[in-house]
């Protein structure tokens, strides 16, 4: 019984994954490709791929901190009743999870995100009739991308090492606080509707 529970767990974590992906991917591609389409700028367009790079960099931080993180401290400050060690005790739990969504999810979209606009950049640059001078142009504007994407990656994946429970914590608070918001409105929606009951 544990291992179909198991199985039908990962199946439903697969395919929930699969949609979080699809609905991800359709929002930051008509995010991104609207704003370079409005602007028809290369400036903002290399903005957009940038803020995207660091999106990229800062899900992974959190993927790789959550991953290294470790359970003792969260459990001494769940003791204190600190604000965000519980949900961070339960990001370490499901650190497999955890890390699918930030490393795989956000970060392969991100990078076909900004494979994209950087393409949008080297066609914007295609206004020499001289095709070395365009494929050295493209070659550049591709390699400083990839060079800037592993670079952030692996200063990032140093830092989230070491400081991984300062970073799990601190993702745990946020988090916190968010839901609590969430809570607080749902709560007030629940006391509107009895309010109009009586």
């Amino acid at each position: 019984m544990q291992k179909v529970s198991s199985k039908s767990k990962n199946i439903r974590w697969v395919v929930s994954i699969l949609f979080l992906s699809f609905f991800i991917s359709i929002a930051m591609s008509l995010l991104s490709n609207g704003i370079m389409e409005a602007t028809n700028n290369v400036i903002v367009a290399s903005f957009v791929v940038f803020a995207i790079l660091l999106i990229s960099i800062f899900f992974d931080v959190i993927g790789v901190a959550v991953t290294a993180a470790q359970e003792e401290p969260m459990y001494s400050m769940a003791s204190r009743k600190m604000l965000g060690s519980k949900i961070a005790l339960k990001l370490i739990k499901n650190a497999d999870r955890v890390s699918n969504v930030c490393n795989d999810v956000v970060g392969d979209i991100c990078g076909i995100i900004s494979g994209a606009g950087g393409a949008y950049i080297i066609v914007s640059f295609n206004t020499t009739s001289d095709p070395f001078v365009f494929t050295l142009i493209s070659l550049c504007i591709t390699g400083i991308i990839a060079s800037a994407t592993v670079a952030g990656k692996s200063m990032g994946k140093t830092f989230a090492i070491k400081y991984c429970n300062d970073i799990t914590f601190l993702t745990g608070k946020v988090l916190a606080v968010i839901s609590r918001e969430k809570h607080e409105k749902v709560n007030k929606k629940d006391k509107l509707r009895r309010r109009l009951r009586r």
